[in-house]
């Protein structure tokens, strides 16, 4: 099958979240599975997009209203990541610092719907003029739901009228909300069909692509089941279309996120030296934050926001503070500008306790999760979560709040089999406790030691979960 991913994010092209680890693993595990799976994305202005080398694969006009942009596609060059990578350049509207968020104020770019509706028109407008049509669209969170629409309602697309529409929701907190007459900046559709975009009375890209994509993924099971409990204002639509949706837990790539193969790493480990190697790499980050190495180091790694329970652990650093509980805390990450003050003063405040690195850096994420004795995730929403993932991968013990795929994902030590800490309620006291119980386990070496152990040997790799998306995909070319 001929399978296009279009989304707003790719690793290691751009990347501000999960979204964008997923659309970077799940095509090269479908074209390792005999598919033809690519993916199209702005061309940003990104360290790692300026590096590469690319060749201009097709240049039009697209259409805005009553005017039109220019476009053009290239095609990524000299690369390994095992499937082939397009750029759309919309001259003025990608070509800047940030993906979502102006570096300069903190918030998001002023033109976010011209940017976005203008990538998906040229998405298509390129697609639809191929030789072999695809024979699946896979669309990925609001920045492009309006794909499925505008593939089954706009005439200018009539030839993606009968190619399936999939539509996956990583994050339903954003759904691409405009005021309803920018429907007139999409290619001419029959007005009658306006309802599809309509939601409370705003154009709701996220509701478009539920009402009109042939199937709609959410990262989790229990995620799905969360989204149909409340999605800001898409419940009721969710539960409608609960016939065509589905909850496909994600998967990692285990070639990336490999200790023993990790350049990142401080130092390299497997199985059997697992716990030599994880002490080196503690060694590692307790020098260099300047953390006590005989304590257990939880550390916090992810955007500094709301969703992610981030405001959680200002207070909780100083409630482990209060109580003397024998641990240690780190923090990598960016987002709210008062959090980061929060966390600047707690630094300067809990010297050889608490430490934060307020940055996006990948090579310290990569020790801190070889390095770390647990991790931390006190979500409020988590749709999957690939943190945890990873941290098991590498030996870490996750602690998490049972929300969406974490509580699909980690069992608690209490229960047969358990490997991680769960805690249900996002409140200090719930945060502490769990966080108590997981200093206790960590004072039982042969224990943690043993569930060091089981923790390295799960699997959560894409192998089996891309199964799971390409037998969708199959089905949908039958119905």
């Amino acid at each position: 099958m001929k399978i296009i991913h279009i989304s707003a994010e790719c690793y290691p092209a751009a990347k501000a979240g999960g979204l964008a680890d997923v659309v970077g693993a799940l095509p090269k595990y479908l074209n390792r599975n005999g598919h033809e799976s690519s993916v199209i994305i702005p061309k940003y202005k990104t360290d790692w997009l300026n590096r590469q080398k690319t060749k201009t694969v097709f240049k039009s006009e697209g259409p805005f209203g009553n005017g039109k942009f220019k476009f053009s596609v290239e095609k990524v060059l000299d690369h390994e990541l095992g499937f082939s990578l397009y750029l759309v350049n919309i001259p003025g509207k990608f070509d800047r610092e940030g993906i979502y968020i102006d570096p300069w104020s903190g918030y998001a770019f002023w033109d976010e719907m011209e940017r976005f509706f203008s990538f998906q028109i040229s998405a298509l407008e390129w697609i639809v003029q191929q030789k072999e049509l695809p024979e699946v669209v896979h669309c990925h969170d609001h920045h492009t739901g309006l794909i499925p629409f505008m593939m089954s309602k706009c005439f200018r697309y009539d030839k993606l009228h009968e190619t399936p529409s999939v539509l996956t929701i990583h994050n339903g907190e954003y759904q691409g909300r405009f005021d309803l007459y920018h429907y007139n900046k999409l290619p001419a559709f029959n007005l009658e069909e306006i309802g599809f975009l309509d939601w409370g009375g705003s154009l709701n890209a996220l509701a478009a692509g539920i009402k009109c994509a042939w199937k709609v993924t959410t990262v989790s099971e229990g995620y799905l089941n969360e989204l149909m409990e409340f999605c800001h204002g898409l419940e009721i639509l969710l539960q409608h279309e609960k016939e065509k949706a589905v909850g496909l837990i994600n998967g990692i790539d285990v070639e990336l996120w490999d200790p023993a193969t990790d350049p990142y790493l401080e130092k390299n480990y497997t199985f059997r030296n697992r716990i030599s190697g994880k002490k080196k790499n503690k060694e590692y980050l307790c020098k260099e934050f300047s953390l006590e190495l005989s304590k257990p180091l939880f550390s916090f790694i992810g955007r500094l926001v709301r969703e992610k329970g981030a405001d959680l652990l200002p207070e909780l650093i100083r409630e482990v503070r209060k109580q003397g509980l024998e641990m240690n805390i780190m923090v990598l990450g960016t987002g709210e500008p008062e959090l980061h003050r929060i966390f600047k003063q707690l630094s300067g405040k809990f010297i050889g306790y608490f430490d934060a690195r307020l940055e996006y850096n990948e090579r310290l994420a990569h020790n801190i999760y070889a390095g770390s004795d647990f991790l931390l995730m006190p979500s409020r929403v988590e749709p999957c979560g690939l943190n945890q993932m990873y941290a098991m991968r590498y030996g870490t013990v996750p602690v998490v709040r049972a929300t969406g795929g974490l509580a699909d994902t980690v069992v608690d030590i209490s229960e047969k089999g358990g490997y991680g800490f769960l805690f249900e309620e996002f409140s200090l006291d719930d945060a502490m406790a769990v966080v108590t119980r997981a200093v206790d386990f960590y004072e039982k070496q042969d224990k943690f030691k043993e569930n060091l152990k089981l923790l390295m040997k799960l699997d959560f790799s894409w192998d089996q979960a891309s199964i799971n998306y390409i037998e969708m995909y199959e089905q949908l070319n039958k119905d």
